[in-house]
Order: C-alpha cells, then structure tokens, then sequence
C-alpha cells in the first residue's frame, strides 16, 4: 500500500530546504511514496518546492505585522480560510502523517491533521524553538530536534535528537571545475558571503565598503546577495575592480561554493548553521536583528561557546565585519581550528534519522 506524507511549513530557505530533504530522503527509502507539500500564498516555498519536482498547494494564511497595519485586519478571515482549505487537502489526499517544519502554513495544516487524528510529527530546525512548534508541541507524536536541551520548550519523552536535514550534494564538488565554475584561482584564499536566501542588508552593506579592501589584500570573494539586493550591488561593482569578485542573487552550486571557500561569512540560521557544519568551514556568524525571539543570536552563541564560529554583532558589523574576516583570511591556524571544531558539531544523515521516526508514527 502506497504511503502518502503531508510536509507542510515555509517562509524562509530555512524551512523549505529541510522539508525537501526529508521528501527526497522519504522517496530514497519508499520510492512509491506520494508526498504533497503545502504551504503559504506569495511565500518563497511556492517557487522552491516546485523548482525541487513536488507539488505544493498554497494556504491564503498570513502572520501578523508587527507594526500596525491594515492588512492586520485581514489576518483572521485568512485563518479560516486556511483553516477550512487545510481541511479539504486532508479529504482529498488522506495523508498517513504530516510533518510540520514551521511557518504559518504548517500551523494551520498541522492543527487540521490533529482533528482528522493523523499522526503529526514537528521537525525544528532552531536552538529556540519557535511559536507555532511549541503551540503544536502537545499533539504531535515525535519533534525532531537540532540542539541539545530542547526540554525547555517541549514535553522530553517526544524529543528525538536527529539534527538538521541539509542537501544532499553537499560535499560532493570537484575543486578544479568548482574554481572554473567561479572564475577564480586555486593558489588564492576565498571569502564566501551569504546572507541567507532573502539576503542580508548589514552584510551586503559591509560588502559594498570592504570589498575594495579585501580583493586589494589579494583575496577572492564569492558573494551571494539575495534578490532583494542583487540590482543595487550589481550596478556597484561596476564601478570597481572585480578581478577575483564572483556576485550572484542566489547561488545554486552550493557544493562548489563550499568546497573552495576558505572563510564564510553568514547569517546564523539553522540551516546555514548545519550546512556549515558539514562543510567544516570557519565561519563568521551575523545573527539577523531581525527573527523572532532573536533566535538566531542563540544559534550563534551555540557555536561560541564551543569555539566553532566568530560572531559578530549586526550593530557592531559597520565597524567590524570587515576587519575581522581580513584577520581571519590571514591567519590559517585559526581557520583550522574553527574548522575542526565546527565539523564535531556535524550530523550527516539527519535526513535519515527523520525518516525513520515518520516511518515510526504508523508502524
């Protein structure tokens, strides 16, 4: 009998990149699996998911602003719809679970699946946990964690430590075709920029002032913008020199990236955080101002504490992003043993691990 998954969530790469993972790793294992995913109208998961060869369904549900708004007032009517279109997609498709990654839209679904009595199953991607998870954390049958002590947000006997899903292809470049890909040269140190798939103003701001002084001290940089940002910088740099400069709005080569960069500098998302790990890179985290709870900072100082990263403030960033990854790019023994550290934090088949507790709820 053919099993049929539900994986539900978005908003952010942070959400949808480990929901496609946990998809890819469900067909690995039962290639005639049906998974549907859902998630929220206008979000960045109706482009993503299908990119990635699975149907998603849109839910009209949105959060609200956090600074008063019109569209505030719309906020309830659009969670009834939600409400009443999630319930229709559980009639239509009889899921035999659902897996909820976070975001508005898995709220939603996932409360729905409660009332059909559907086995649900939270993956949290964050060393805070955030609200719609810990909401949901009473009815799911198993939550899927990340970090250590998650106790403090969920009931202990749910908690299964699995770490985060990241892409498979992770480690899997050549270096030659990775530096011909980029344009750059093999004997030269590399600085690769992320500010998450949406970007990142602070950095790309730091970017814009620096970057002069990081390619003149003769490193290369591979800089990832996000779309928001891509135009302003793109018309930047051309009015500099760009030898050794590879800009792009969102790099899909991941794996090539990775593979030569020497020093990153990124946001401390979940995601990124993992994918770091696995990549064993030394890393310079940013946490966005900018997340709820300030979850971010958390994930960052998880690392710290472990000697695995740098951090650097995002109202400090003006001041000292620059000079600390000009530091860093100089001193190698330093970059060895942020990434020696870094990489004990790895989990490589989290993925698996998942899968094998979705497996679990109907067994």
């Amino acid at each position: 009998m053919k099993k049929k998954y539900i994986i539900s969530g978005g908003g952010t790469g942070g959400h949808i990149y480990p929901a496609i993972a946990i998809a890819q790793a469900l067909q690995q294992q039962n290639p005639d699996a049906q998974i549907l995913f859902v998630g929220a109208e206008g979000k960045m998961e109706m482009e993503k998911v299908p990119k990635a060869g699975y149907k998603i369904i849109g839910l009209p549900i949105r959060g609200i602003q956090r600074q008063l708004s019109l569209a505030n007032l719309s906020v309830p009517f659009r969670l009834i719809k939600s409400l009443w279109k999630a319930n229709q997609i559980i009639k239509d498709f009889q899921p035999d679970a659902v897996i909820g990654v976070g975001g508005y839209a898995s709220a939603a679904m996932m409360k729905v699946a409660v009332w059909h009595k559907i086995p649900i199953l939270i993956q949290e991607q964050n060393s805070y946990a955030g609200l719609t998870n810990k909401w949901l954390a009473k009815d799911a049958q198993k939550i899927c964690v990340a970090y250590p002590e998650m106790e403090k947000y969920f009931p202990e006997q749910k908690i299964v430590f699995t770490g985060n899903p990241v892409r498979a292809d992770l480690n899997t470049a050549n270096l030659e075709e990775a530096y011909r890909f980029f344009g750059l040269k093999p004997h030269k140190k590399t600085l690769l920029v992320l500010g998450g798939s949406l970007g990142a103003r602070t950095i790309n701001q730091c970017l814009k002032t620096g970057i002069q002084q990081i390619l003149e001290a003769g490193f290369q940089v591979i800089w990832q913008t996000g779309k928001a940002y891509y135009a302003d910088i793109e018309a930047f740099t051309k009015n500099i020199h760009t030898e050794g400069l590879f800009v792009r709005d969102f790099i899909y080569e991941m794996n090539f990236a990775y593979s030569i960069a020497d020093v990153v500098i990124s946001r401390a998302g979940a995601l990124s955080i993992s994918e770091l790990c696995l990549a064993a890179k030394a890393t310079i985290l940013v946490p966005s101002p900018n997340v709820s709870e300030d979850h971010q900072s958390k994930n960052a100082m998880a690392l710290v504490k472990k000697e695995a990263a740098v951090l650097v403030k995002d109202q400090e960033a003006a001041q000292k992003l620059i000079e600390t990854a000009l530091e860093l790019l100089k001193d190698e023994q330093k970059q060895q043993k942020l990434a020696k550290n870094i990489q004990t934090l790895a989990v490589a088949d989290a993925s698996l691990r998942i899968v094998a507790e979705v497996v679990g709820l109907n067994s």
